[in-house]
């Protein structure tokens, strides 16, 4: 391997397969960075809700893009990455449902996809990268050395994501879980620009009936390999 090659590991799938969970372990376990980028909307999101920005405001959004401050941090033991945007940590209000439905929509228009492309681009350092997303395989990191798509039935997605607000305390229904989830994936899917689907050389992996570790061993059997 040429020393010039930051070696990237891309996870891209949709919501609830379990991304971030098998990125944080990765990162921890090979000693990389980490991009969680659907933090990086959330991020941009939440910024653009707290300054009351017009999202066709295209000026306010471009200097909103090139400053845009957040950081990833994990511990070993713990289960969530750390979150920090200006410097604050914002992991919390990032995961609600408001911020979570606002990054989808924005996601959507090719100028703020375009505007945090090379905000992303710019995670990539050595020793070496784990990226988790919707398109980094395809998109933000096309020549990524090592690519994994996730996948899982909506309904193994859906049960996950009612654990997932049990444990943060929050209220879940399963039919308005259930709506969020296919709203989610119609928008991912048939978005004009970078649509979620796999990477032509992914190793696809289904998580619908493994544990978090037997997806692990098959991340880390591609990377070692």
């Amino acid at each position: 391997m040429s020393q010039n090659i930051i070696p990237v590991l891309t996870i891209d799938g949709p919501s609830g397969v379990g991304k971030g969970t098998i990125a944080r372990i990765m990162a921890q376990k090979k000693n990389w960075h980490l991009l969680d980028s659907g933090a990086i909307y959330r991020a941009f999101a939440l910024t653009i809700d707290t300054r009351e920005i017009n999202i066709a405001d295209e000026k306010a959004l471009r200097k909103i893009a090139e400053t845009l401050d957040v950081k990833f941090k994990t511990k070993s033991g713990n289960k969530l990455v750390s979150i920090y945007l200006d410097g604050k940590d914002v992991s919390k209000i990032l995961r609600t449902e408001k911020i979570g439905k606002m990054a989808s929509k924005i996601a959507s228009i090719e100028v703020v996809r375009a505007m945090l492309l090379k905000r992303q681009k710019d995670f990539s350092e050595t020793p070496g990268l784990v990226a988790d997303g919707r398109d980094m395989g395809t998109t933000v990191f096309p020549d990524a050395l090592f690519k994994v798509y996730l996948t899982a039935s909506v309904d193994e997605r859906v049960n996950r994501r009612l654990k997932q607000l049990q444990a943060q305390g929050s209220e879940g229904i399963i039919l308005n879980i259930l709506s969020d989830v296919v709203d989610r994936d119609k928008r991912d899917y048939t978005r004009k620009y970078s649509p979620l689907k796999p990477a032509k050389d992914a190793l696809i992996i289904d998580s619908t009936k493994l544990s978090i570790d037997e997806v692990i061993i098959q991340v880390i059997a591609l990377v070692e390999a």
